[in-house]
């Protein structure tokens, strides 16, 4: 068998055995799912058992689950709830925190170029490792959940700008020019999105939607496959294309087939969690420079200062401009939340290895610090917040004003 097929085999093994093992440690400590897919991954990869050696295919695979995981990210975005106060608090914070990070990252990293990488990753969100745990805990759809989206989403949807702009290895102005083409293009597939749909589709998404036409399926893949494929011909990162691409899905289902949205969804995320996504964790685990965190020195030593930065950088104006309607206990469950990172970060950190702006054990020491922020971050928060007000949406719609 090929190295590619024995490696798949392995991922998809890990997979299922994941969720077993999250479901008997989540018994007596809730433990995110993708901390397990990671952990089993650095044990089959080289650096431990050697089992398992990504070649172009796994690796092609991995990215797409990278873009899956990012269009379901934005395609969890609710408009209704993301905006007026709540999303300006977000944008300040994330702003604040930029220029946090990239001070903080030029002085840690002895130079601009590298310094735009750690400070990048410095304000990121992982919006789609925090859902679930939202989900699972109930707290999705009320008020504290559409904070978490605003200020994840602004997280997410940022430091993708942030790339586009500063990574790209391009001047600012062209950067600014190819950027303003996407949004272009992206505000006029919004505006197509919002108009009425022919009775026609809602009609042949309803009639396929148990059979083996999938018209909706096979709609919502062709959207991100032309996103993706709109932001790479431009030059720009593609899990930009990715984030827009759920965004769009969203407002065509909710448009012309509201009652059928939930179920074209489950199909998407069955393909998304059930395939794609570990696959890509699983990788990230494989992946993982191991041997460069563990040689000791300023490298391990980075892990613990990159997860206090974590904090400080992207929590703490999180902090400061958390909506005044929160109580403190919900305050510092959105700072543990916004301040969780990890699928950004490796997907910045893996441009800054292979740009050689950064070295694998500065990659690994940040990764790491991502892996942990998963692990202990959410568990804080789902603690911290235990007790906490439950206070719905429609309770300050009022405050929630253009």
């Amino acid at each position: 068998m090929s190295h590619s097929g024995t490696t798949l085999i392995l991922i998809m093994a890990i997979a299922v055995l994941a969720p077993l093992l999250a479901y008997g440690v989540g018994r007596k400590i809730p433990v995110p799912l993708v901390i397990f897919e990671i952990l089993l991954g650095i044990l089959i990869g080289p650096d431990v058992l050697d089992w398992a050696h990504p070649d172009a295919l796994i690796d092609g695979l991995s990215e797409l689950g990278l873009a899956m995981l990012i269009f379901l990210a934005g395609y969890e975005i609710e408009f209704g709830k993301v905006r007026g106060d709540t999303l300006r608090r977000s944008v300040w914070a994330w702003l604040i925190a930029l220029g946090l990070g990239l001070a903080t990252g030029v002085l840690l990293g002895g130079g601009y170029t590298k310094g735009v990488f750690i400070g990048v990753a410095l304000t990121s969100t992982a919006l789609g490792t925090v859902l679930p745990v939202l989900r699972d805990a109930g707290d999705l759809h009320g008020r504290f959940g559409s904070v978490v989206m605003a200020f994840g989403a602004v997280g997410e949807f940022g430091p993708i700008v942030a790339m586009a702009l500063l990574l790209s290895g391009r001047g600012a102005g062209e950067s600014t020019v190819l950027l303003a083409v996407f949004a272009a293009l992206t505000a006029g597939a919004v505006f197509w999105a919002l108009r009425p749909r022919p009775p026609w589709f809602s009609r042949i998404i309803a009639k396929t939607l148990h059979s083996s036409g999938q018209f909706a399926v096979r709609f919502v893949f062709l959207l991100l496959a032309l996103m993706l494929g709109a932001s790479q011909a431009l030059g720009l990162d593609v899990l930009l294309g990715a984030f827009a691409a759920g965004l769009i899905t969203r407002l065509v289902l909710t448009g012309a087939a509201p009652e059928s949205g939930p179920q074209i969804l489950e199909k998407i995320e069955g393909v998304g969690f059930g395939f794609l996504v570990p696959l890509f964790f699983v990788v990230t685990g494989i992946e993982f420079d191991l041997a460069s965190l563990l040689d000791g020195g300023r490298t391990l030593l980075l892990l613990p200062v990159f997860l206090l930065l974590f904090l400080a950088v992207r929590g703490g104006p999180i902090w400061f401009l958390a909506p005044r309607d929160l109580d403190r206990k919900d305050q510092g469950g959105l700072v543990l939340y916004g301040s969780t990172a990890l699928p950004l970060v490796v997907a910045i950190t893996t441009i800054g290895v292979d740009d050689k702006a950064m070295t694998a054990g500065e990659a690994a020491a940040l990764v790491g610090a991502g892996m942990v922020s998963v692990l202990a971050f959410p568990l804080l928060a789902l603690k911290s917040r235990s007790g906490a007000k439950v206070l719905p949406s429609e309770q300050v719609t009022g405050s929630e004003s253009w």
